[in-house]
């Protein structure tokens, strides 16, 4: 049976599972659907339309699917869609899309968005990323799997965050950020690779060997963008991770962190 306490507020037309749980003094509006084994803490408030998956945690005054602060957004129906197992922590503001975009902000499964996360409209953030407290990423930004953003971090619109990099605390990020790279600073900038996260992750000496040259490629032999990513084609095709590297690279639609 659904676990809503008696204090709740939850709209008829909202579609719950019938395991969640759903804390006191918690507003759920119509258009609302919440999946198996998900628990919302008191205080929250959501809005749709939006769309929670299975297993997801949202703590105590998160707002969750609310209007953008977009002032193109006229009350249009765009959606929140919510994957699986995630956790959200307290405070954080997770905003629907405008229809300018495609409608629709995206979050994954399995991530953790600690206090005062904010997301922003038209967002896709994928899968197993950690924003620290207090991390805001501006409407349109792509954030790729595996991603770390340290507390207050700070990221402009539009912007393209690579798979697996990692920003530092109090970083702000003005353009994107390549696969598995970390940056740092007011505004951000390179500062080498995540190479003890990948040692973690389980990547050969070998891998982790290559990765390091095709940055050095990148950032320290002085050649053009469209010479370094020529000299990575060999490897590319040798390793996935490079691939994925140089992907990120040749997506980037604002610069590269330098």
């Amino acid at each position: 049976m659904s676990r809503i306490h008696p204090l709740a507020l939850v709209d008829p037309a909202a579609k719950l599972a019938d395991d969640v749980e759903v804390g006191p003094w918690t507003l759920i509006g119509p258009d609302v659907e919440i999946g198996a084994g998900t628990v919302i803490g008191p205080h929250v408030v959501v809005r749709g339309p939006t769309t929670i998956g299975q297993h997801n945690r949202i703590f105590q005054f998160s707002s969750v699917g609310e209007d953008c602060q977009d002032r193109k957004y006229q009350g249009e129906p765009t959606q929140l869609i919510i994957g699986d197992h995630n956790i959200i922590r307290e405070g954080c503001t997770l905003h629907r899309g405008t229809v300018q975009d495609q409608g629709v902000t995206r979050i994954g499964s399995h991530n953790l968005l600690m206090a005062y996360v904010h997301v922003a409209h038209d967002c896709v953030v994928n899968n197993h990323i950690i924003m620290a407290n207090n991390a805001t990423i501006a409407g349109h930004v792509h954030i790729g799997d595996g991603a770390i953003l340290g507390g207050y971090t700070t990221v402009h619109q539009f912007c393209k965050l690579g798979a697996w990099s990692m920003s530092a605390a109090n970083s702000a990020v003005f353009k994107d950020i390549p696969a598995f790279v970390m940056v740092g600073g007011n505004p951000a900038s390179a500062h080498g690779m995540n190479f003890e996260g990948m040692r973690r992750r389980g990547y050969t000496p070998e891998l982790v060997a290559a990765l390091r040259k095709a940055y050095k490629t990148v950032y320290r032999q002085g050649l053009t963008l469209a010479e370094a990513l020529k000299q990575l084609e060999d490897s590319a095709s040798q390793y996935p991770e490079i691939a994925l590297y140089r992907d990120s690279i040749l997506a980037s639609t604002r610069g590269i962190t330098r």
